[in-house]
C-alpha cells in the first residue's frame, strides 16, 4: 500500500476538543505536530514515558515494544511518540498546547 493509500484516522485530544487526522503509518505525536499540536515528549522512542497519555477510545499499535507495563496498557495508557493509530482515537492530554505556544 502506498502512502497515498494509507487510511487516516481521526484523533481527538481532550479536554481541549482538538481534532486532527493521523495516517496509520505515522505516530500520533508526529501527526499531532503536523496538525500544530504539541504533545508532551522528550525521547521520542518510548523509553522516557514523558508522553504517556490516557487513551479513552480507540486502538494503537507499536513497531517496537513500548515502555509500558501490561497493567498500564490494560488501563488505556499509551505512548504517542511511538504509537500508530489503528482506528480513530480519543486521548486525554491536558498538557497539550498549540505548537506555536510558548513552553
Amino acid at each position: 500500500m502506498s502512502d497515498s493509500q494509507v487510511p487516516d484516522h481521526t484523533v481527538r485530544i481532550e479536554p481541549q476538543g482538538w481534532v486532527f487526522d493521523a495516517p496509520a503509518n505515522s505516530t500520533v505525536f508526529m501527526a499531532a505536530r503536523q496538525a500544530g499540536i504539541r504533545l508532551p515528549t522528550s525521547c521520542r522512542n518510548g523509553t522516557c514515558r514523558a508522553c504517556m497519555s490516557q487513551m479513552l477510545a480507540g486502538e494503537v499499535r507499536y513497531v517496537d515494544r513500548p515502555g509500558l507495563t501490561r497493567e498500564e496498557r490494560d488501563e488505556g495508557w499509551i505512548l504517542p511518540c511511538v504509537a500508530r493509530p489503528m482506528s480513530s482515537l480519543t486521548l486525554h492530554v491536558p498538557e497539550a498546547t498549540p505548537w506555536d505556544a510558548p513552553r
